[in-house]
This record gives C-alpha cells, structure tokens and sequence, in this order.
C-alpha cells in the first residue's frame, strides 16, 4: 500500500495518474495548505523540503521518497512500467522528464501566479513567463510531430507533463490551434481512464489536515526512512 500526501496541483496529480496507470493500491492524505499542514513537524520527517506530493511505500518498509520526478522514478522501477529497460530509451524519458522538471513545471507555474494570483500587475512578468510558456509548448509541438510521446512511449514523461500543459492552456485554449501535434497528445492521454481516475483525486475534496488519531492509526511512532 502507497500512502499519498497530495493536494489539488498538477504536482499533486501526476503522482495520482502514476499510481492509476500502474494499478498500485493507494491512501489519499490530503494536505491542508491554508493551515500549512505541510510545513508540519511530522510531516517535515516525510518531505525536509515541505511540499506536496510526498509517498510512503509501507510495502518498503515505509520508505519515504519527495519531489514528484524522484516519485515517479522510484514507482516506475518498482513495477517495471512506465520506463523502457533499454539504456537509450530509460535516458530519453528521464531527459523529457527534468524538461518538465526544470522548464513546463517552473515557467507555467510562474506564468499562473503572476497572471492570477500576484497582488499587482507587473506587466513584464506576466510578458516573460507566458511567452517562455509558449516557447515550451512550441518544443513539445515539434517534439510530438516526431513521435506520438515525449518519451517514445508513453510514459512517466508524458504523466509529468500533462497536468502542467492542460492547466496552463485552460487560461489560453487558442495556442492549442497552432500547435496541433500537442493537441493531438493532450486528446489522447485525456481520454485514458486512468489518467481521468488519476485528475479527479482531490479534484472535489477540500485539504484537511489529518488528526492526531489518523496518523497514530497509520503509522504510530515509527520514524519514517527519508529518501
């Protein structure tokens, strides 16, 4: 059994559409941002950097592993699923994977925050992280006319990219017209039943943190072995 600490963020839903598409069995432990439940003592013994999503694998003598990419590097070697076995083929997904990492996750969520959330306008801001937004739409377009996934096959590549590229194109559906390839890519995995099962968890949920009672059910007093 996987324990899941997530909340509602594409962060959040990658490790959820992993956990689908591989049939692992899973807890869903919500997070409460508004309390800062995840900047918590006993959560911190989970995840030092203090951020969703973080797993414990209890079938792995509660082995604790952070950071979404590290996540889904550890469930695809687990199962032997969702990553070639070849050298060139395990490389080739891991690099689209740190593009997501170090590019679509940081860009795409900057652009939301300035866009939507920072107190005031700053019109460069706002400028620099939508257009380097579409400049990394413009990669995966030309990347997709080559192959029907980053990766290859579908793989943990495509699950980290997914969620990033459909929130950040639900404030721009347009830029979908010029980019067919992508389009054709965010149709597809869409419609997989797993990744629908995998963005619905705390789609409708509100975070609420866990009380006292639950995690001593869960776990008791054992430490948790960090990553």
């Amino acid at each position: 059994m996987i324990d899941l600490y997530t909340a509602a963020t594409p962060n959040g839903w990658k490790v959820s559409i992993a956990l689908e598409e591989l049939g692992l069995a899973y807890d869903v432990h919500p997070l409460s941002f508004s309390t800062k439940e995840q900047k918590a003592e006993w959560y911190l013994k989970i995840n030092p950097n203090g951020r969703i999503p973080a797993i414990v694998d209890r079938a792995n003598d509660g082995f604790a592993v952070f950071e979404s990419g590290a996540i889904l590097i550890y469930l695809a070697e687990k199962t032997g699923k969702l990553m070639p076995k070849d050298v060139k083929g395990r490389s080739r997904v891991i690099q689209w994977l740190m593009f997501q990492m170090a590019g679509v996750g940081p860009m795409m969520g900057q652009a939301n925050v300035f866009f939507r959330y920072a107190p005031e306008k700053i019109p460069y801001a706002i400028d620099r992280y939508t257009n380097e937004t579409h400049r990394l739409c413009d990669v995966m377009n030309k990347r997709l006319g080559e192959s029907d996934y980053l990766g290859g096959e579908y793989s943990i590549a495509d699950i980290a990219t997914y969620p990033w590229v459909v929130a950040a194109l639900k404030r721009e559906p347009e830029q979908l017209a010029s980019r067919p390839n992508l389009k054709r890519w965010i149709d597809a995995i869409g419609e997989r039943p797993a990744v629908k099962r995998g963005m619905a968890v705390m789609a409708d949920t509100p975070a609420q943190p866990l009380t006292e009672e639950e995690r001593s059910v869960l776990y008791g007093k054992k430490q948790f072995e960090r990553h």
